[in-house]
């Protein structure tokens, strides 16, 4: 929506390119076949309990390659660090994950989101009313992550 999962994405590539690894940071929406990738990191916003719908449509479209690699998924949820906000965006992604019983991530972890209402287009701008930004991402825990697929991703 205004570029928090690809800051996020970015920040996954740091820490596996530090490790001597090879990677490619594209939006969902422009992978059109995953012939010349080899393992899968699928980053996504929870978006109204769902996860955002171009990571939906990759999902979909590259369902028979994704169960020949490895995969792992991590999704943007909670904008604060209120523990219901971060319990509820935990059972959507494992609802999300449910839904996908033909797919098996080696990893899959929700990290913090950032929520600035400025950046929401119509019709969410209208729903954002009052609401402060926020930015509920952990550096660390995204790099800690990161390092620990090392060896888990071939």
């Amino acid at each position: 929506m205004y570029g928090s999962t690809r800051e996020v994405a970015e920040a996954v590539a740091v820490a596996l390119r530090e490790d001597g690894s090879v990677v490619d940071v594209r939006p969902a929406a422009e992978v059109k076949r995953l012939a010349d990738y080899g393992p899968v990191i699928l980053g996504a916003p929870l978006i109204m309990h769902r996860f955002h719908k171009d990571a939906r449509k990759f999902l979909a479209r590259n369902r028979e390659e994704l169960q020949d690699r490895p995969v792992a998924i991590f999704a943007l949820g909670p904008c604060t660090q209120d523990e219901q906000e971060w319990s509820d965006c935990r059972g959507q992604l494992a609802d999300e994950l449910q839904q996908l019983e033909w797919l098996s991530p080696v990893e899959a972890e929700l990290f913090g989101g950032r929520f600035d209402p400025e950046l929401l287009r119509f019709p969410l701008n209208k729903f954002a009313g009052a609401a402060e930004a926020s930015d509920a991402r952990d550096w660390e825990a995204i790099r800690r992550w990161a390092t620990g697929l090392e060896g888990r991703m071939v």
